[in-house]
């Protein structure tokens, strides 16, 4: 029996849609999860099906929820969390998406943005969203269907179609469609928001050619998001956040100068910047961390596009490894990569680098080179960009990292968070509660619905499970970096 109010949290990622239940201590009490098809109609072209997204969605929803009420307990309210920039088009009548979900990994805008870049429009753009001219970004997906598709910028013109991130998609459907809206976390991912007013930008809209009417409403991220009847009963939508925010939230990461990094299909690396917005000068992104009560708290970003999908690779494609779980073993099965360093650069290179057009490398190949060298090359490359990252924090931010909170499937490998404390020289730990995205989607539907007064209360929810402690020699870690820089800079597009 399930004493207390339970959350449903809706974890829609890249590669699977989840739902898990947790209770008021931040228990996870159950759980379901779809994985479902990844679509790559060209180089550089990625997909999702919306209607797979939503279906997806609504099984594990139902699975997880029989499953917690099986157990005696009651769902008080939900709270969503997504992959964020990832953009759906859809008719506002039927609920129709006029195109496929173009994800956050799509690279065919990068023309686009390399035509407004030679505009000199980026340094604008910077200053008004805190990021930078990518094809990342939901704007120029945006218009990619608004102008691809047979009648698509007419209709959006007569009001005809909404756009959202996926958070809105799913919240249009859960409510059929009585609430269109996102929140700060999302939106300020769009290239559409406005960082300093937290609303869309009408210059923005402009560049961009979007039509103000396709947007949804920006509200906090502790809200009222409507209610849904899709699963039974009348259930309130209280909390949603992106994904990286919402795990910065899980990880309890509420002062200035905490950092989370969460290594799923990619690695995504936030330091809470406090009520100041930090303009980067090592070209990572100034973004929303969280809105509460109208108040926002910034943070400092770092995105690699590829992590957890290298793992993915080495499985599907190059047939190395039957399961993820087998990476551990075999990175303790050779003393070293032999030289070799891998590059997952499969669709360009994020932060610090920004490198649309840079394509994935492997470098150092010899006769002697077998699948765990290279399946151990995969696992540093992440360490080695998250170290990249840090650095560009602390220069940022001119704060001192006392230690990396991680989360994500990945951080279930000993030796690859061993490693990244050996290379980034910080103490990493690794939470109790690894599904922190998920948790903080919860989390923030929770404050919402009362279960929990504030974030101090959230704070004292976190606890640890591990702590990996520097061990490298100083020597070993500036030849590693070294050998990473160089292939670095033969890797990027010229």
């Amino acid at each position: 029996m399930t004493d207390g109010p339970l959350i449903l949290a809706i974890d829609q990622g890249t590669t699977s849609s989840r739902a898990i239940v947790f209770d008021a201590a931040g228990n996870a009490v159950a759980t379901a999860q779809r994985e479902f098809r990844q679509l790559f109609p060209h180089d550089g072209w990625v997909e999702h099906d919306p209607e797979e997204i939503w279906s997806t969605t609504l099984s594990v929803c139902k699975e997880a929820k029989r499953q917690a009420e099986a157990g005696g307990g009651k769902i008080a309210t939900i709270g969503i969390t997504n992959q964020r920039e990832t953009t759906v088009v859809w008719d506002r009548v039927t609920g129709e998406p006029v195109y496929n979900a173009i994800v956050w990994q799509d690279r065919r805008t990068a023309g686009i943005c390399e035509s407004l870049r030679g505009r000199g429009a980026e340094s604008d753009v910077t200053d008004r969203t805190g990021l930078l001219l990518d094809p990342y970004f939901s704007a120029t997906k945006i218009a990619w269907i608004l102008d691809n598709v047979d009648g698509a910028r007419a209709r959006a013109e007569a009001g005809a179609l909404a756009f959202g991130t996926i958070d809105s998609f799913l919240l249009w459907r859960l409510t059929d469609g009585a609430v269109h809206a996102t929140d700060a976390s999302n939106a300020a991912r769009t290239l559409l928001m406005n960082l300093g007013t937290g609303d869309w930008d009408p210059a923005l809209l402009k560049l961009f050619d979007v039509p103000a009417s396709l947007l949804p409403e920006i509200r906090d991220n502790a809200s009222d998001f409507g209610v849904t009847g899709k699963l039974g009963g009348s259930l309130s939508i209280g909390g949603m956040a992106g994904d990286q925010q919402a795990a910065t939230i899980g990880q309890a990461c509420f002062s200035p100068g905490m950092v989370k990094s969460t290594y799923g299909t990619g690695c995504f690396t936030l330091m809470n910047t406090g009520a100041e917005r930090v303009a980067s000068n090592n070209r990572l992104l100034s973004t929303v961390a969280y809105r509460l009560d109208g108040k926002t708290t910034y943070a400092l970003e770092g995105s690699i596009f590829v992590a957890g999908a290298a793992i993915q690779w080495l499985r599907d494609g190059l047939k190395l490894i039957g399961s993820a779980a087998e990476t551990e073993a075999l990175a303790k099965s050779v003393e070293s990569t032999g030289g070799v360093y891998l590059v997952p650069a499969f669709v360009g290179l994020g932060a610090p680098w920004w490198d649309a057009e840079a394509r994935g490398a492997i470098y150092g190949l010899t006769r002697d080179t077998s699948g765990a060298h290279i399946v151990r090359a995969a696992l540093e490359a992440v360490c080695y960009q998250t170290n990249d990252l840090i650095q560009a924090m602390a220069a940022d931010s001119g704060t001192e990292i006392d230690a990396l909170r991680v989360d994500g499937g990945m951080v279930a490998n000993d030796w690859m968070l061993q490693f990244l404390s050996g290379i980034t020289g910080l103490p990493v730990e690794r939470p109790m509660q690894s599904e922190s995205t998920a948790l903080g989607a919860a989390m923030l539907a929770g404050l919402q619905a009362g279960i929990w007064p504030d974030l101090e209360a959230l704070g004292r929810m976190w606890g640890r499970d591990a702590r990996f402690e520097p061990q490298m020699a100083a020597s070993e870690r500036d030849r590693l970096l070294a050998g990473w820089r160089e292939a670095i800079e033969r890797t990027l597009s010229q």
